[in-house]
């Protein structure tokens, strides 16, 4: 790769692309992009949005069954595993988000670097994966309130709850940055508490009292996910079950790729989320599956509950075996911020994503409109409007088509972290095709592009092996069920090539100018006339 000097500093042998690759043309282009949208977001917002985004019900009750299906080490394993490759596609987001902050910024990064047609089958399955999603959160709220109130209909808090979220979206994009951040603190809180309550019982405070690693000896430290304990096979099928819902845990990492578009000085504030992002991981993914595994066996009935209430989370469970009779409702309250929160960023998210394929062409150009506090309006109420899906869950019909959307929703966002990795390389080869070094980037991703190939090549390998139990047996309705949404990616994918008649983009012809946010006339992007830059752009 060329030095930055041989092509930002060597102006005699360089031939610059038109004004529209100056800093001040690209701050125009940013203002034509997203004409009302204010970077309102401080850097305590993102912080908690980052931190908010991954912290969900996949922790506080999902880890239950991963530790039911893998044991307390194949579920730490895994854990561990997938917890790489988020950091790797937080590093790759992080590299380009820096240099383009803009909003719905996945579905542009894959469309200029990659492929049209790749970003507008990633965005839509994207966004269509944050509207269901905020359908299944509207109806985990009803349910948990039913853990107080069983005689009440979830349909009443679908409604009330809709109408609350909705409202919260309409305002400027500073109080969703103060709401997600005070619930991400509760959300902080609880786990902390969780692991010092977690150190103590494994201490001995509990009725039983020290405990230690006795999990790990009984029942064992590996659950197999079949019959035969004996083959090594059912452990390893155990620990591929609990990668997959790991990955499912860890979804919305990427909401500060999202949230860059209306950050203040996001070159300064996106990275600093994105360098957090593996101590986060550690701490509240890591740990407290850990502790999780010390305290419950994982033959425990409870934890394979299918409830949404309190009754599932395994750190009620844990109390309750620690004999601390308190915690359920507490727990259950927390719950309901947890589905609160995300389901806040859920239309936030889903917007944003609407915006940028609006800009990108790629929808409706009337869902870029804006009020005058730069609020996309029409792309919230289109997202709002399908939360009220939610509603299909009172009749049993209903149930099964919305079991398919929440696949989707979950196959998704693997599909989006490896378009991520994908888009990083080539942004990669666009900037070596122009000679531009990557050291002089605001933000530089570490061990690159290895980090990135790896965290293309894992995603991949989990999107195609992720529905691997409809094989064991055969089971064609299973099949469809873990393979809709890649089938979806695809059937989008390929009838938006045949129509538009798209073609792969050239990196010497990538657009790494529009949206660049630097306008301090130290980033003018230019293309290379030197020797050694057309060598590199032709290698490319």
């Amino acid at each position: 790769m060329a030095p930055a000097e041989d092509t930002i500093n060597a102006a005699p042998a360089v031939e610059k692309k038109s004004s529209n690759y100056s800093s001040h043309d690209a701050e125009k282009q940013v203002i034509q992009q997203s004409p009302e949208l204010k970077r309102k977001l401080k850097s305590r917002h993102l912080q908690m949005i980052a931190i908010g985004g991954t912290i969900g019900t996949g922790l506080f009750i999902g880890s239950g069954g991963a530790i039911a299906k893998a044991g307390p080490a194949g579920a730490l394993i895994a854990y561990i595993f997938v917890g790489t490759i988020v950091y790797s596609v937080m590093q790759s987001l992080g590299e380009m988000a820096t240099y383009i902050p803009i909003s719905g910024a996945f579905t542009s990064y894959a469309s200029r670097f990659v492929d049209p047609s790749l970003g507008f089958a990633m965005g839509w399955i994207y966004w269509f994966s944050w509207a269901m999603t905020f359908a299944l959160e509207l109806t985990a709220t009803g349910l948990i309130i039913q853990y107080w109130e069983s005689n009440l209909s979830i349909a009443i808090f679908i409604m009330v709850f809709w109408v609350v979220i909705t409202i919260l979206n309409f305002l400027p994009v500073g109080f969703y940055g103060e709401i997600e951040f005070w619930f991400s603190m509760i959300k902080v809180i609880t786990v902390i508490g969780f692991l010092i309550f977690g150190i103590c019982i494994d201490a001995g405070a509990g009725q039983h009292g020290y405990l230690g690693f006795h999990t790990w000896g009984n029942p064992g430290a590996f659950a197999p996910y079949i019959l035969d304990p004996v083959r090594p096979l059912a452990k390893f099928v155990g620990f591929w079950a609990v990668l997959i819902q790991a990955g499912f845990s860890y979804q919305g990492t990427e909401l500060v790729g999202i949230a860059a578009g209306e950050t203040e000085n996001p070159r300064k504030n996106v990275p600093a989320a994105i360098k957090k992002t593996f101590y986060r991981i550690l701490f509240f993914f890591i740990f407290t599956i850990f502790f999780i595994g010390l305290l419950i066996p994982y033959d425990n009935e409870d934890l394979l509950s299918d409830s949404s209430d309190a009754s599932a989370s395994p750190f009620v469970i844990a109390a309750k075996l620690a004999g601390v009779k308190v915690l359920p409702g507490l727990i259950n309250a927390v719950l309901l911020t947890v589905v609160l929160s995300a389901a806040n960023s859920n239309v936030y998210s889903g917007s944003r994503i609407l915006v940028g394929l609006a800009t990108d062409g790629s929808a409706p150009s009337f869902l870029k409109r804006t009020s005058k506090k730069g609020v996309p309006y029409a792309a919230v109420c289109t997202t709002s409007a399908f939360g009220l899906l939610a509603l299909l869950n009172l009749s049993n019909s209903g149930a099964t088509v919305f079991n398919w959307f929440i696949n989707i929703s979950g196959v998704a966002g693997f599909i989006s972290w490896a378009c991520i990795n994908g888009s990083h390389l080539a942004f990669m080869r666009a900037l070596s095709a122009r000679g531009i070094s990557r050291d002089t980037l605001p933000y530089k991703a570490m061990w690159q592009p290895w980090f990135a190939i790896y965290g293309l090549f894992f995603n991949v390998l989990i999107i195609l092996t992720q529905g691997f139990t409809s094989f064991m047996p055969w089971n064609t309705s299973d099949f469809f069920v873990a393979y809709i949404s890649v089938i979806l990616f695809v059937v989008l994918y390929v009838s938006h090539k045949i129509v538009m008649k798209t073609s792969l983009v050239k990196p010497i012809e990538a657009d790494i100018a529009t949206g660049c946010s630097d306008f301090d006339d130290n980033w003018s992007i230019e293309i290379p006339t030197t020797k050694r830059g057309k060598f590199l752009a032709w290698l490319s």
